[in-house]
């Protein structure tokens, strides 16, 4: 039996702090609820407040006790924080491996602090599909602040920059890192580089490799663009942590004045309607006669009778007519 959903209502209830209404609006974008149009039309006018930060990088250097700690700062500034902790999918259940309130426990009785942990689902990107909505589900609740903490998943974790408004990039030493920075291109994604973990051997020369790899970036490229300070934190004893908000606040600074924050977010804009378009699509395209509408094309394109080009477009005119 389909469970009976006033959206309107748990609009205003979400609105009001209600932690169990934006539970449940994120519940609804995470399940690809029948209600998902009408929980976007209602949160719309409510949006495009909130300042995103991404945190990402490699397994093991210290994103979940780093997204504590900015959790812990932006809360001594009486700022909202909703955080997204996008974790790795059960191949059982679908669902998060890693739960929230394990690993944030000191912020779970806050009620300032909203922390949800989405799972990939398969998803490629070191986001969850629905963490779009899902921002904007914490946006339109009056989160001043919502920190996007990635699978940290290595090379292909870069999606998060088509979110974020700042993107902090977090590095250990020891683990090899300066070398992965550069293979996985994150020197073009990160905003603010975070050497974590600084009391280790290795943390002045990880940073001093991150300055060089920069400067070497910034060569390459005449015009003037946001260089990304390197900050060296000890998160799990706090150190540091005010340094990466004033980096991350210089950065917002720099977005204003640049125009770059509306530019980052119309491209956000524009990702994130051109992946519920493509949905829709495939979507359409498997209900086109059950799906042997492809089949049947597939086969006349192995026997010669069709190139894939040809076969495609009877396929979009097929989805459209």
């Amino acid at each position: 039996m389909t469970r009976t959903v006033d959206v309107a209502e748990l609009v205003d209830r979400a609105r009001e702090g209600q932690p169990r209404a934006v539970a449940r609006l994120i519940s609804l974008v995470e399940d690809a609820s029948p209600h998902l149009r009408e929980v976007a039309a209602a949160l719309s006018p409510f949006t495009g407040n909130a300042q995103v930060i991404g945190l990402t990088g490699a397994p093991g250097v210290g994103k979940s006790t780093s997204t504590s700690a900015l959790v812990r700062a932006y809360r001594e500034r009486g700022k909202r924080v909703g955080v997204l902790a996008v974790d790795p999918s059960s191949p059982f259940s679908g669902g998060a491996l890693l739960g929230d309130r394990v690993r944030m426990g000191e912020h779970a009785t806050d009620p300032g602090v909203f922390i949800r942990s989405m799972a990939t689902r398969g998803h490629l990107g070191g986001l969850s599909w629905a963490t779009p909505q899902a921002l904007r589900v914490l946006d339109a609740a009056g989160c001043d602040v919502v920190l996007v903490e990635t699978v940290g998943v290595g090379q292909s974790e870069v999606e998060v920059v088509s979110l974020a408004d700042t993107t902090v990039v977090l590095l250990a030493p020891g683990m090899g890192d300066g070398i992965q920075a550069a293979k996985a291109g994150i020197l073009e994604i990160a905003d603010v580089f975070v050497v974590n973990k600084a009391d280790r051997d290795g943390a002045d020369q990880t940073a001093r490799d991150l300055k060089h790899m920069i400067s070497l970036g910034r060569r390459e490229r005449a015009e003037a663009l946001w260089r990304p300070p390197v900050v060296k934190t000890v998160a799990a004893r706090g150190e540091g942590v005010q340094d990466v908000v004033d980096a991350i606040d210089s950065h917002r600074a720099w977005l204003h004045e640049k125009g770059e924050l509306d530019r980052r977010r119309a491209r956000r804009a524009e990702a994130e309607i051109e992946a519920i378009a493509l949905d829709d699509l495939r979507s359409r395209i498997g209900d086109l006669h059950g799906g042997s509408a492809l089949t049947t094309l597939a086969k006349r394109v192995v026997a010669g009778e069709l190139d894939p080009y040809a076969a495609a477009d009877r396929l979009v005119e097929g989805v459209g007519g």
